[in-house]
Formats: structure tokens, C-alpha cells, sequence
């Protein structure tokens, strides 16, 4: 529980009233209980010295006179008097009959009266054990025609304590008032000196809350001002230093958000501290995972080798790791700078660099390069081999051979010549100067050609192209002549694979937008991990059957490229054993 400071300074000035009020209050009545003493016991001295002065006139024979006169004092009076020989015989008293005198035991042992035929005078305190109370006895001496008397006066304290009872009364009603009006003007005076502090607590309470726009009003030119002047300019220079990091942080962060590279720091103990999308897209954690360790977010063993080896060794370096996924897997070049300040490590700095693409492209120049060298060595070298048998005389010797012999070398000579074409078509399609001249056009009609092209090969492998939909649909924005090559394409590998007898189809679907055309076989299927790379130059899933039928692994990439460059997209969906879908979109006109 938090207690108000103007509550604190007004307990501090209520405990000083309090203080100072009850040691004035002991110190009086301590002070005027004695000075009532004081004062009393000089008025009893007094009245015992006119009691002597009367005794000694009024006093002539003890027995008789002394009881008439004690009880003439006792009269005119507050005190009991009592009047005592020199042996101590009480002879007469203000409040006992003369006839019951004799029952007062003797006095000579008193302190007051042993005092006064001694010194004259005599003073005490005592327990009356015949009245019952504390009584104040006053003595004097006088002389009679039988020797000296004493004159004793006595006066009940009850008197006195009942006086210092409503002294104190007086006095606890005066501090009760005095501390309810310290009270008053305590509470006042608290809030006027708390009133400014408080003001300023606000403002540092607001400050902490992140408003640095809080700003003080300066009056006079105590100390409480010269404070709040200080705070109002720390408020100003922090305003501005915060506003300085919040365009750095958001210049920071769009940097971070920008950043094709993914970007890591982590503290002395490998929880991450900072990451950026590009890093949670990399590796599949959320923006959330700041504050974790580095092992349970990312659990890629090169990744954390390579985080030991920044912290362990504190150098900078740079490493390539692989990172398996799903679909496909990526390369990253790694660059680690682990962090220090004076020789204390504090964490570790990494910037992750997608080079995958790269090594694909890298991967397909070599593998272009291969297929290329590859699917020319062989008919070149057929070329080469029977050009040779021919110029070693086989035309003369043996006519109808070399008839043969020219006609395998006719037909490498078109394979290559439809290889070297496709190439240039692929060059062709992949140039930015290329564009297509898209024009309203029935599709129906570049379909049949292209089922007309390829009818004798349909009647070779004993198939049939059946097709679906075309009947009536609207126009396509498309250059027909590359529409049909796709077409060519599609059909001519759907009837490759499919059985003898087997049905080829091609359906089309119109949708609002687009049209969706299907080629579908009846073969054997393609196997799952070879569909992602079925759209890649020289890629076949059966090489030895493809290239028994001719093929060169470049006929879906144009179809790719040719499709693209229509605004549509293709795609292949198949099952192993049960044949496969080729789709492809169009645009409306």
C-alpha cells in the first residue's frame, strides 16, 4: 500500500504536536501540582503562625484553654488544628471533643513535631491513620507558663488532588483543542507543500507512462522550481530522443521487412532477439519466436553446428547449409559475426542468403549443357559412323544397305534438326522482346488441327482422340499457331503413353473468365516426386522410352513458356497406374 507523501508530512507534524503537547502537559502538571504545594504549604505556614500568635494570648492553662482555643482556629479556619504539649500529650483539637482527647496517641514521634520544638517550624507529608486520607501537617512552637506548646495544622491533599484533577482537566481539554486546530492547519499546510510535489510526481509517473509531452508550470524560484524546470527540460530532451528512435526503429524495421536476406541476432545465451520475415519464411517460425532459444525454433542441426561454431570460436564466417522442405530443398549462404563488448560475448549476428535459385540455375546450365553435349553426340555420331560406311564404297557394292544407311542418317538429321529447333523456340519464348499477338479466335478449331496433325501417329500406337466441351464455346484470346503447338505437344505425349487401343481426351471447361483445357491418358502414370520437375528442359521421367519414341524432354517446358505467355498456367495431376491430367488455362475475350 503506497501512503500519499502529503499523509506522511502531516503524521510527521501531528507526531511533533503530539510530542511536544504531552511533554508540556507532564512538565505542567508536574510544575503546577509542586507550585500548588508550595503554595499551600506557605499558606498553612501562615495561618500556624497566627494560630501561635492566638495560643500563646488565649492559652493560659493547658488542660482547659487549649481545647477551647484549637477548636476557635479550627473554626475561623480550612485546617484541622491541634495543639500538643512538650511530652507529646495531644491537649486540644478542632475536631476531637476535650473529652475524648485522651484516646489520641501521643504525638511526640511526629516528624512535624519533633521539628518544631526543635527548630521552631515543621513540615510533613503522612498518612492520617484517624482520618483515613494524606494529609499536609504544618508546626510551630509557642511558649506557655508550663514550658513550650506546638500548634499543629493539618490539611487534607484530597483538597489538593482534587485541584490538580481539574488543573488536569483544564489542561486536556486545552491540548485536545490545540491538537484538533494542529489538526486543521497541519493538514492545510501539508497539502499547500504537498501540492507541488505531488505535481511533480504526476509528471514522472506520465513520464514513465511514455508521455514525454507532460510539462510542469514553474512559479517562484525555490527548489521545487528549479526541480520542475529540470524535468520539463529532461521531458523535452527525452521527447526528442524518443521520437529520433522511433523514425530509427521504423527505418530499421522497414529495412528488416525489406530485406530479401534473412537476419538473426541472438543474445549471449542463444535465445533470439531479433529476427525478420525474410528469416521466419526461411525456416517456419513465427514472428513470436523472440525470446526463445535458437534450438527449439529451428531444429536444423547445420544451423545450430553453425551457431556453435559463431559462439564458441567468436570469429566471423561463412558457411553454405542446406535446409530440407516438403516440396523442395534450399541452400543458404550463412554469414556469422558474433557480437562483443570489451571481450564480453554478447550474442551472435547472422544473415541468411537464399542462393537456391542460383544453384538451380546453376544445376540446369550444367544439366543443359549435359543434354545438349548428349542428344547431339548420338545422332552426330550415327551421322559420322554410316556417312563413313557410304564413302568406303557401300553405294556401289551394296545399293539397297546404303539406301538404309541414308535413311537413319535422314532421320537423325531431323532429330536433330527438331532439337536444335525446339532450343531455339525455348530461346525464343524466354527473351523479354518476345511477345504474342492475342486476338479473339475459336479454340475448337486450332484443337482439331492439331488432332488432325497428329492422326496417323493416333493410328500407329492404335489410339483414340476423343474430345469433349468444344461445341459451342466462345472465343479465346490466343495466337493460334502457338495454342496448337501446345496442343501438338500435350496430345502427342498423352498418345506415346497411352496403351494400344487406349483412349486419349480432350475436354475443355468454360468458367466466367477462363477456360480450362484438359488432355487426358489412360498410361502408366507419373511417379510422385518426378511432377515438380516435369516442366524442366531435357527432363523425362522414362528416358529409354523417350527416347525410343524421339522425345527430348523439351516439349512441356514450351508448353510451359507458351502458356505463361498467355496469362494462363498449366499444371499435371496423375496417379501412378491409373494415367495422368495435363490442364492448362486460357483467358476469356
Amino acid at each position: 500500500m503506497i501512503i500519499p507523501f502529503r499523509w506522511k508530512l502531516l503524521c510527521s507534524y501531528l507526531l511533533l504536536i503530539l510530542l511536544l503537547g504531552g511533554g508540556l502537559w507532564l512538565y505542567l502538571e508536574r510544575r503546577l501540582e509542586a507550585l500548588q504545594l508550595a503554595v499551600l504549604q506557605g499558606e498553612l505556614l501562615t495561618e500556624a503562625k497566627l494560630a501561635v500568635l492566638v495560643a500563646e494570648s488565649g492559652v493560659r492553662v493547658m488542660a482547659q484553654d487549649a481545647p477551647v482555643v484549637a477548636a476557635s482556629l479550627g473554626r475561623a479556619g480550612s485546617a484541622r488544628v491541634t495543639i500538643i504539649g512538650k511530652d507529646g500529650r495531644v491537649v486540644g483539637d478542632s475536631e476531637v471533643p476535650p473529652e475524648r482527647l485522651g484516646e489520641l496517641e501521643n504525638h511526640l514521634d511526629r516528624p512535624e513535631v519533633r521539628a518544631a520544638l526543635t527548630a521552631g517550624n515543621g513540615l510533613a507529608f503522612r498518612y492520617s491513620t484517624t482520618l483515613k486520607t494524606d494529609m499536609l501537617y504544618v508546626a510551630s512552637s509557642f511558649q506557655t507558663s508550663g514550658g513550650p506548646a506546638v500548634v499543629r495544622l493539618a490539611l487534607p491533599l484530597a483538597t489538593v488532588n482534587q485541584a490538580g484533577t481539574q488543573m488536569n482537566t483544564l489542561l486536556g481539554a486545552g491540548l485536545a483543542t490545540g491538537l484538533i486546530l494542529a489538526m486543521l492547519f497541519s493538514y492545510i499546510l501539508s497539502r499547500i507543500i504537498s501540492r507541488p510535489l505531488q505535481l511533480i510526481a504526476d509528471s514522472a509517473l506520465e513520464i514513465g507512462r511514455g508521455n514525454f509531452r507532460q510539462r510542469l508550470s514553474v512559479r517562484g524560484s525555490d527548489e521545487l522550481s528549479e526541480v520542475a524546470t529540470v524535468m520539463n527540460e529532461m521531458s523535452s530532451r527525452i521527447e526528442t530522443q524518443m521520437e529520433k528512435l522511433e523514425r530509427e526503429k521504423g527505418r530499421l524495421d522497414a529495412i528488416l521487412r525489406g530485406m530479401g536476406e534473412g537476419l538473426m541476432v541472438t543474445n549471449s545465451v542463444g535465445a533470439i532477439s531479433l529476427i525478420n520475415p525474410a528469416f521466419c519464411e526461411l525456416f517456419g517460425v513465427p514472428a513470436t519466436a523472440v525470446g526463445r532459444p535458437l534450438i527449439e525454433i529451428a531444429r536444423h542441426p547445420e544451423l545450430n553446428a553453425c551457431y556453435r561454431q559463431a559462439a564458441g570460436e567468436r570469429t566471423e564466417y561463412r558457411r553454405e547449409i542446406t535446409i530440407p522442405g516438403i516440396l523442395r530443398e534450399r541452400v543458404l549462404l550463412t554469414h556469422w559475426v558474433p557480437l562483443s563488448d570489451q571481450q564480453k560475448f554478447l550474442g551472435v549476428v547472422a544473415v541468411f542468403h537464399d542462393i537456391s535459385d542460383l544453384k538451380r540455375l546453376e544445376k540446369i546450365r550444367k544439366d543443359f549443357v549435359a543434354n545438349v553435349s548428349h542428344e547431339l553426340k548420338t545422332p552426330v555420331t550415327v551421322i559420322k559412323g554410316y556417312a563413313e560406311a557410304l564413302l568406303d564404297g557401300l553405294v556401289i557394292s551394296d545399293p539397297e544397305r546404303a539406301i538404309s544407311f541414308i535413311e537413319i542418317i535422314r532421320n537423325h538429321s531431323e532429330r536433330q534438326a527438331e532439337l536444335i529447333g525446339n532450343l531455339l523456340t525455348l530461346s525464343e519464348l524466354e527473351s523479354k522482346e518476345f511477345t504474342l499477338e492475342l486476338h479473339p479466335f475459336d479454340l475448337a478449331g486450332a484443337a482439331r488441327r492439331a488432332v488432325a496433325f497428329l492422326g496417323s501417329k493416333a493410328a500407329q500406337h492404335e489410339a483414340t482422340v476423343r474430345m469433349t466441351g468444344f461445341d459451342g464455346m466462345p472465343p479465346v484470346l490466343i495466337d493460334p499457331g502457338r495454342i496448337e503447338q501446345v496442343f501438338v505437344n500435350l496430345l502427342d505425349n498423352a498418345i506415346k503413353y497411352t496403351p494400344a487401343k487406349g483412349e486419349v481426351e480432350l475436354s475443355v471447361v468454360v468458367e466466367p473468365e477462363r477456360v480450362v483445357v484438359t488432355v487426358r491418358d489412360h498410361g502408366p502414370g507419373i511417379p510422385p516426386q518426378s511432377l515438380p520437375r516435369l516442366f524442366e528442359r531435357f527432363y523425362r521421367v522414362d528416358e529409354g522410352r523417350s527416347r525410343e519414341d524421339g522425345g527430348n524432354g523439351l516439349g512441356l517446358a514450351i508448353v510451359k513458356h507458351l502458356v505463361q505467355l498467355h496469362g494462363g498456367s498449366v499444371w499435371v495431376e496423375s496417379t501412378p497406374g491409373q494415367g495422368s491430367a495435363f490442364s492448362f488455362t486460357l483467358k476469356r475475350s
